[in-house]
Parts: structure tokens; sequence; C-alpha cells
């Protein structure tokens, strides 16, 4: 099964929400099996929970991250990966530094949809914020869905 990697600052706002809304984009377009969403934090501490208002933006969308739980990116993590995509520049910086050997599958996730800025992080600005979050993040991934399908197909042949 193919992987697509969403990093943030703590995996607990922005990249269980990508992680999310894209297994939903999988089970729509009948790649259950094939492909999968998962996410970590370039910085985060484990086991900490998704926020409310995250939780809150998903559960309208019939989306459940309540199990949530943060995970801090190791190289284990990274090797179980074949596409790596992050929310702004230095996430992607950072990792093709301290994990060089994975550099050329590490993208910013706005390079999905051929540009370059990151996405802004929501934690503590309230459930507005997290709402603007999720309808950007909701765009970016269906935008640039085909791109991503694509880097999945011919990752590791």
């Amino acid at each position: 099964m193919k992987t697509v990697l969403f990093v943030c600052t703590a995996n607990i706002a922005r990249s269980p929400i990508a992680e999310a809304i894209f297994n939903n984009i999988i089970q729509r377009m009948g790649f259950d099996g094939e492909f999968q969403a998962k996410s970590a934090g370039a910085w985060a501490r484990d086991g900490i929970p998704a926020p409310e208002d995250g939780q809150k933006v998903m559960e309208v969308r019939g989306l459940d991250t309540s199990h949530h739980v943060s995970r801090l990116l190791t190289e284990s993590i990274l090797e179980q990966a074949d596409l790596v995509l992050t929310m702004e520049a230095g996430h992607k910086e950072a990792l093709q530094i301290e994990f060089p050997s994975h550099s050329a599958k590490i993208f910013m996730l706005s390079e999905m949809v051929d540009a370059e800025f990151d996405i802004d992080d929501p934690f503590m600005m309230g459930l507005e914020r997290y709402e603007t979050t999720a309808q950007e993040l909701e765009k970016i991934l269906e935008d640039g869905k085909e791109k991503i399908f694509k880097i999945l197909k011919g990752a590791g042949s």
C-alpha cells in the first residue's frame, strides 16, 4: 500500500485534518487498500489529542479525528512513506536536512497545486480559523489529488 505522510509542526491541527480529508478522498475514489494517508509532526510530542475545534470542523464533514494522537516524525515513519507533504517551507527544509536520504520524496503540500505557500497553523486561534484551514486543505487536496496519486503510483517503481 502506498502512503502519503502529512507533516506539520505538532501533528495536532493541520496534518491530522489533511490526513482525514485525504483518506476520505481515497475512499470516495475507491482506492481503499491501494493508498493511505498518515500524519506526523516535525517537532511533535507523542500522545497529544487533536484539539476540540479541529475535531468539530471535521465532524461537520462526517470525518472523525477524535481518536488522533500526535506522533513525532522519525526515520522509521519516513521510511514507510512514499510521499511526504509538509505544511510549511520550514518543515520541508528541516526534514530534508535531517533526513537527506529521504529528501527526494519531501514536498510542500502547496507544490501539489504548482505553488509554494505555507498553510497557516490554526492552533489556539478558534473554531473559525480551523474552519478556514480545513477549507484551504480541502481545496488543495481536491485540486492536487491527481498529482499526489501520480507521484504515489510512481513511488518505489
